[in-house]
């Protein structure tokens, strides 16, 4: 697999880089919902 994008090299990584920073936020995003929904059902229950 070659990773020579030519003139175009800059550009495709920085639209890599940005797809990479998005889905990393939706993750810790849906991570820190979970624990926040967690913890006030743990509340609720006790």
């Amino acid at each position: 697999m070659s990773l020579d994008f030519g003139r175009y090299a800059f550009d495709v990584w920085l639209a890599l880089g940005v797809s990479a920073v998005g889905i990393g936020g939706l993750i810790l995003q849906s991570v820190l919902a979970s624990r926040a929904v967690r913890a006030r059902l743990e509340e609720e229950e006790q």
